[in-house]
Protein backbone atom coordinates (compact mmCIF):
# COMPACT_ATOMS: atom_id res chain seq x y z
CA UNK A 1 0.00 0.00 0.00
CA UNK A 2 1.29 3.54 -0.92
CA UNK A 3 2.58 5.22 2.00
CA UNK A 4 0.56 8.76 2.69
CA UNK A 5 2.27 12.08 3.90
CA UNK A 6 0.31 14.67 5.21
CA UNK A 7 1.18 18.20 3.96
CA UNK A 8 -0.87 20.65 7.04
CA UNK A 9 0.48 20.85 10.49
CA UNK A 10 -3.69 21.36 11.38
CA UNK A 11 -4.38 18.99 13.91
CA UNK A 12 -7.99 19.24 12.77
CA UNK A 13 -6.71 17.43 9.53
CA UNK A 14 -5.12 15.56 11.25
CA UNK A 15 -8.01 13.85 13.51
CA UNK A 16 -10.43 14.01 10.31
CA UNK A 17 -8.15 11.63 8.83
CA UNK A 18 -7.49 9.42 11.81
CA UNK A 19 -11.27 9.27 12.14
CA UNK A 20 -11.61 7.38 8.41
CA UNK A 21 -8.65 5.22 9.65
CA UNK A 22 -6.11 6.66 7.53
CA UNK A 23 -2.53 6.62 8.85
CA UNK A 24 -0.21 9.41 7.39
CA UNK A 25 2.99 10.75 7.92
CA UNK A 26 3.05 14.79 8.32
CA UNK A 27 5.20 16.55 5.67
CA UNK A 28 5.24 20.39 5.63
CA UNK A 29 6.77 22.52 2.72
CA UNK A 30 5.89 26.51 3.38
CA UNK A 31 4.21 27.90 0.20
CA UNK A 32 3.17 31.44 -0.63
CA UNK A 33 -0.68 31.61 0.52
CA UNK A 34 -1.21 34.89 -0.72
CA UNK A 35 -3.85 35.83 -3.41
CA UNK A 36 -2.93 36.13 -7.14
CA UNK A 37 -4.92 39.46 -9.25
CA UNK A 38 -8.25 38.70 -9.82
CA UNK A 39 -8.47 34.94 -8.59
CA UNK A 40 -11.43 33.78 -7.38
CA UNK A 41 -11.51 32.14 -3.70
CA UNK A 42 -12.57 28.54 -5.73
CA UNK A 43 -9.15 28.93 -7.53
CA UNK A 44 -6.93 30.25 -4.88
CA UNK A 45 -7.95 27.26 -2.30
CA UNK A 46 -7.49 24.84 -5.30
CA UNK A 47 -4.09 26.36 -6.00
CA UNK A 48 -3.05 26.24 -2.67
CA UNK A 49 -3.85 22.93 -1.93
CA UNK A 50 -2.25 21.49 -4.63
CA UNK A 51 0.88 23.51 -4.07
CA UNK A 52 1.11 22.64 -0.81
CA UNK A 53 0.54 18.76 -1.76
CA UNK A 54 3.41 19.14 -4.44
CA UNK A 55 5.63 21.43 -2.55
CA UNK A 56 5.75 18.45 0.34
CA UNK A 57 6.23 15.73 -2.23
CA UNK A 58 9.54 17.82 -3.53
CA UNK A 59 10.54 17.08 -0.08
CA UNK A 60 10.82 12.96 -0.67
CA UNK A 61 14.04 11.63 -1.81
CA UNK A 62 12.95 9.10 -3.47
CA UNK A 63 9.01 9.16 -3.41
CA UNK A 64 8.18 5.70 -5.13
CA UNK A 65 4.33 5.03 -4.55
CA UNK A 66 4.29 7.56 -2.02
CA UNK A 67 0.88 10.45 -2.00
CA UNK A 68 1.20 13.57 -0.29
CA UNK A 69 -2.42 15.45 0.65
CA UNK A 70 -2.51 19.06 1.10
CA UNK A 71 -6.18 20.77 1.77
CA UNK A 72 -6.70 24.74 1.99
CA UNK A 73 -9.91 25.98 3.53
CA UNK A 74 -11.43 29.69 3.33
CA UNK A 75 -14.13 31.69 4.39
CA UNK A 76 -15.75 33.55 1.89
CA UNK A 77 -18.27 36.22 2.59
CA UNK A 78 -19.54 38.64 -0.40
CA UNK A 79 -16.86 37.26 -2.65
CA UNK A 80 -14.32 38.07 -0.24
CA UNK A 81 -11.63 35.76 1.70
CA UNK A 82 -11.48 36.44 5.12
CA UNK A 83 -8.21 34.88 6.03
CA UNK A 84 -6.49 34.03 9.81
CA UNK A 85 -6.90 37.24 12.05
CA UNK A 86 -4.17 39.53 12.36
CA UNK A 87 -5.07 40.97 15.98
CA UNK A 88 -8.06 40.92 18.06
CA UNK A 89 -9.75 43.76 15.83
CA UNK A 90 -9.23 42.08 12.45
CA UNK A 91 -11.24 38.82 14.09
CA UNK A 92 -13.54 41.28 15.66
CA UNK A 93 -14.42 42.60 12.34
CA UNK A 94 -14.62 39.75 10.75
CA UNK A 95 -17.33 38.29 13.42
CA UNK A 96 -19.02 41.29 13.13
CA UNK A 97 -19.51 40.75 9.43
CA UNK A 98 -20.47 36.90 9.94
CA UNK A 99 -23.01 37.66 12.58
CA UNK A 100 -26.46 37.51 11.57
CA UNK A 101 -25.88 36.22 7.77
CA UNK A 102 -25.02 33.56 5.69
CA UNK A 103 -21.16 32.99 4.45
CA UNK A 104 -19.24 30.26 2.34
CA UNK A 105 -16.63 27.63 3.21
CA UNK A 106 -14.66 26.65 0.29
CA UNK A 107 -12.08 23.80 0.77
CA UNK A 108 -9.88 22.43 -1.82
CA UNK A 109 -7.76 18.98 -0.94
CA UNK A 110 -5.24 17.57 -3.71
CA UNK A 111 -3.55 14.11 -3.27
CA UNK A 112 -0.37 14.39 -5.43
CA UNK A 113 2.06 10.99 -6.25
CA UNK A 114 2.66 9.21 -9.09
CA UNK A 115 3.17 11.46 -11.62
CA UNK A 116 -0.54 12.92 -11.16
CA UNK A 117 -2.79 15.51 -8.65
CA UNK A 118 -5.91 15.03 -8.29
CA UNK A 119 -7.79 17.81 -6.36
CA UNK A 120 -11.53 18.94 -5.48
CA UNK A 121 -13.34 21.56 -4.14
CA UNK A 122 -16.39 21.73 -1.70
CA UNK A 123 -18.66 24.75 -1.15
CA UNK A 124 -20.83 24.73 1.65
CA UNK A 125 -23.31 27.73 3.47
CA UNK A 126 -22.79 28.56 7.14
CA UNK A 127 -25.77 30.87 8.38
CA UNK A 128 -24.69 32.82 12.15
CA UNK A 129 -26.87 33.70 14.13
CA UNK A 130 -26.61 37.41 15.40
CA UNK A 131 -23.55 37.89 17.51
CA UNK A 132 -23.81 40.43 20.50
CA UNK A 133 -20.49 42.76 20.94
CA UNK A 134 -19.83 40.86 24.46
CA UNK A 135 -20.02 37.55 23.23
CA UNK A 136 -17.54 38.83 20.37
CA UNK A 137 -15.20 39.70 23.06
CA UNK A 138 -15.60 36.67 25.06
CA UNK A 139 -14.97 34.33 21.77
CA UNK A 140 -11.84 36.07 21.22
CA UNK A 141 -11.00 35.68 25.33
CA UNK A 142 -10.87 31.94 24.73
CA UNK A 143 -8.24 31.97 22.01
CA UNK A 144 -10.26 29.90 19.65
CA UNK A 145 -9.86 32.31 16.88
CA UNK A 146 -6.37 33.17 16.45
CA UNK A 147 -5.08 30.65 13.92
CA UNK A 148 -8.76 29.85 12.10
CA UNK A 149 -9.94 31.51 8.64
CA UNK A 150 -12.67 33.49 9.26
CA UNK A 151 -11.75 33.90 13.16
CA UNK A 152 -13.92 30.40 13.74
CA UNK A 153 -14.05 27.38 14.34
CA UNK A 154 -17.21 25.35 14.02
CA UNK A 155 -15.64 22.26 16.17
CA UNK A 156 -14.90 24.36 18.73
CA UNK A 157 -16.85 26.80 21.17
CA UNK A 158 -17.89 28.75 18.11
CA UNK A 159 -20.50 25.82 16.91
CA UNK A 160 -22.68 28.06 19.16
CA UNK A 161 -22.23 30.65 16.49
CA UNK A 162 -24.49 28.43 13.52
CA UNK A 163 -27.76 28.38 13.27
CA UNK A 164 -27.55 26.67 9.67
CA UNK A 165 -25.57 24.16 7.53
CA UNK A 166 -25.75 23.42 3.89
CA UNK A 167 -22.95 21.04 2.95
CA UNK A 168 -20.10 19.40 4.40
CA UNK A 169 -19.70 19.50 8.04
CA UNK A 170 -15.89 18.12 7.53
CA UNK A 171 -15.07 20.18 5.01
CA UNK A 172 -15.74 23.21 6.90
CA UNK A 173 -13.71 21.82 9.79
CA UNK A 174 -10.82 21.87 7.05
CA UNK A 175 -11.20 18.49 5.14
CA UNK A 176 -13.82 17.44 3.07
CA UNK A 177 -13.88 13.64 4.48
CA UNK A 178 -16.68 11.74 1.91
CA UNK A 179 -14.14 13.29 -1.54
CA UNK A 180 -10.85 13.02 0.25
CA UNK A 181 -11.31 9.21 0.89
CA UNK A 182 -12.84 9.37 -2.55
CA UNK A 183 -9.23 10.78 -3.75
CA UNK A 184 -7.28 8.43 -1.90
CA UNK A 185 -8.79 5.29 -2.98
CA UNK A 186 -7.79 6.40 -6.42
CA UNK A 187 -4.43 6.46 -5.51
CA UNK A 188 -4.52 2.59 -3.81
CA UNK A 189 -4.72 4.57 -0.36
CA UNK A 190 -8.01 2.97 1.78
CA UNK A 191 -9.91 3.73 4.76
CA UNK A 192 -11.12 2.13 8.08
CA UNK A 193 -8.00 -0.25 8.03
CA UNK A 194 -7.27 -0.97 12.01
CA UNK A 195 -3.78 0.66 12.82
CA UNK A 196 -0.65 -1.02 13.71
Amino acid sequence: MAILYLASASPRRAELLGQIGVSFIPLVAPIDESVLPDETPEAYVERLARAKAAAALALLEAPGDSCVLGADTAVVLDGRILGKPADRQHARDMLEALSGREHQVLTAVAVAGAGRCQSRVVASRVSFRPLSSDEIDAYWATGEPCDKAGAYGIQGLAAVFVSHLQGSYSAVVGLPLCETAQLLEAFGIGHWHPRA
